[in-house]
């Protein structure tokens, strides 16, 4: 493709001149209002908003194509919210800190929003910030030794303090384009991205929006919904990938529903999933170590010495033999969408019950899911899974999961079809069907479904006794200051943990998914 090279080999730009001018850098927050930078920005003469395509986020494959269409789509929204002020969103492709610096060169500052990430999200923002960007700071998170001293009370003044407006009275420029316009579709022709997952809920600011006029209108039915895997699909927010990719701000988010929703059980159970939302985003700006180290050094290399492939591929293509785990990660494959329980049953079934090791099992689920938030999806999934060394006996049963939240079986029949003629009461346990009752639904399991992997029973006991072995050197290292920094529990409704190894309750966002 002429002038646009894997690798970054297109990034020199052409920046217009200019005495006042200042590139608002987007990387997520793909909004204009109740976005810092863009506010700042009112304050300047010139505007140049900016999109930069990094060739490493397309090559590191931690994005399903899905989500990257997702993206996308959000970028040509962002592009219609500048045209309604005089502008366009400009893009660039390449490595960001070459390109930001020749922003600098000529003259521009460059804003950009401080967003909490980790890995290579942390080394290109240091890069950035050694390239002359400034990060503008107000998500509501404490950047402090003791992040935790007063948290509560700082993040409910933020949620309720004034959104930052945009005014849009300022000239916008554009950047000279290359040969060839770089454009989301170039991009996702020369990266060959080919979108495969279905009911993927469309991109941007308008499609967020829409959703959230719909679940204030809707809000009543949220509490019943949120734990049955085929009501949370219509009946939850929906929200959570809108959030995650900055269409909305989770203030905005908070002020609609305060404002307009009715008041009740469902308004106050949705409201605390946006503070557990600040609350797991606050734990990774203050570790980004939750996306590949264990929050507690003693589980560090636990499940290490069990790591079997074909147990980790049993659960990642749903074969386990234990239909509540099969369809929900069949669901996660084909749709990108898993609530919250079904999230914390697989994790659990892959670490507590497998005995495979979290991380690999984290980063299947980061690469799937259209909302994937690297503060909520890690820090979750190795709380579930052991790495924090707390609730260490919060093992789910997938069989009890089949008769609490899919009592009909109609998500199981939806995504695991070769069990379709299997009456529902067997659900729970196929392998216990009676051989007359599998000839006359014409299903043989072990041919047609294959027998558990592992006999839950037992693997519990397993998970206990090694927990159990570990946990007076789990408890001792979590009083290091250190440790126990990172893996403190919100002071906002302490008691809704489980500590007796009981699963969570509904209320309780001790679960997988801090935001549904």
């Amino acid at each position: 493709m002429a002038g646009l090279q894997r690798g970054g080999g297109s990034e020199a730009i052409s920046v217009p001149s200019v005495d006042d001018g200042v590139v608002v850098w987007h990387r997520r927050g793909f909004r204009t209002q109740d976005h810092p930078a863009v506010a700042a920005a009112d304050d300047y003469e010139t505007v140049l908003p900016l999109f930069i395509f990094d060739p490493q986020f397309y090559s590191d494959g931690l994005a399903c194509d899905s989500r990257i269409r997702f993206l996308h789509e959000s970028l040509r929204d962002l592009d219609s919210q500048y045209d309604a002020w005089g502008g366009r969103l400009n893009y660039a492709h390449g490595k960001p800190r070459s390109i930001l610096e020749q922003c600098t060169e000529a003259g521009w500052d460059v804003l950009a929003s401080r967003e909490p990430t980790g890995r290579y999200g942390q080394r290109r923002d240091t890069a950035a910030a050694l390239a002359g960007v400034e990060f503008v700071v107000d998500d509501g998170l404490v950047r402090a030794a003791d992040s935790r001293t007063n948290w509560s009370d700082n993040v409910e003044q933020w949620f309720d303090s004034d959104l930052h407006a945009f005014d849009g009275d300022v000239e916008f420029a554009r950047l000279a384009e290359p040969a060839g316009a770089i454009t989301p579709e170039r991009i996702e022709t020369l990266y060959e991205i080919d979108p495969t997952k279905s009911r993927v809920p469309h991109g941007g600011r308008t499609a967020g929006q829409r959703r959230l006029a719909q679940f204030v209108r809707e809000i009543d039915s949220y509490p019943g919904s949120i734990s049955s895997p085929t009501a949370a699909e219509s009946h939850t927010s929906r929200l959570s990938a809108y959030l995650r990719f900055g269409c909305l701000s989770v203030r905005e988010v908070y002020q609609t529903i305060q404002n307009e929703a009715v008041d009740g059980r469902a308004k106050s159970m949705f409201i605390s999933r946006l503070y557990w939302n600040r609350h797991y985003t606050q734990k990774l700006a203050d570790w980004a170590g939750w996306l590949d180290q264990a929050a507690n050094p003693v589980m560090e290399r636990l499940h290490e010495g069990t790591r079997d492939p074909e147990l980790f591929d049993a659960w990642k293509t749903g074969q386990t033999g234990y239909p509540m785990v099969d369809a929900s990660m069949r669901c996660l494959r084909q749709t990108g969408w898993l609530n919250f329980r079904m999230r914390a049953m697989c994790a659990s079934f892959l670490c507590d019950l497998l005995q495979q090791p979290w991380k690999p099992g984290a980063d299947w689920f980061y690469y799937h899911l259209i909302d994937a938030d690297p503060a909520i999806n890690y820090t979750q999934f190795q709380t579930q899974a052991g790495g924090v060394g707390t609730n260490l006996h919060r093992i789910y049963n997938p069989r009890k999961q089949v008769r609490d939240n899919d009592p009909g079986g109609e998500f199981i029949y939806e995504w695991v079809p070769e069990l379709r003629g299997l009456p529902v009461e067997f659900l729970d346990q196929p392998e216990k069907t009676p051989l007359a009752v599998q000839r006359e639904c014409g299903i043989e399991i072990g041919v047609d479904y294959p027998y558990p992997i592992i006999e839950y029973e037992s693997a519990r006991q397993r998970a206990v006794r090694l927990f159990d072995s570990l946990r007076e050197k789990a408890h001792c290292a979590l009083r290091e200051p250190a440790v126990a920094r990172r893996a403190s529990l919100s002071r906002r409704r302490r008691g809704a943990s489980t500590t007796d190894g009981s699963e969570p309750t509904d209320d309780a966002q001790s679960s997988l998914s801090a935001f549904e």
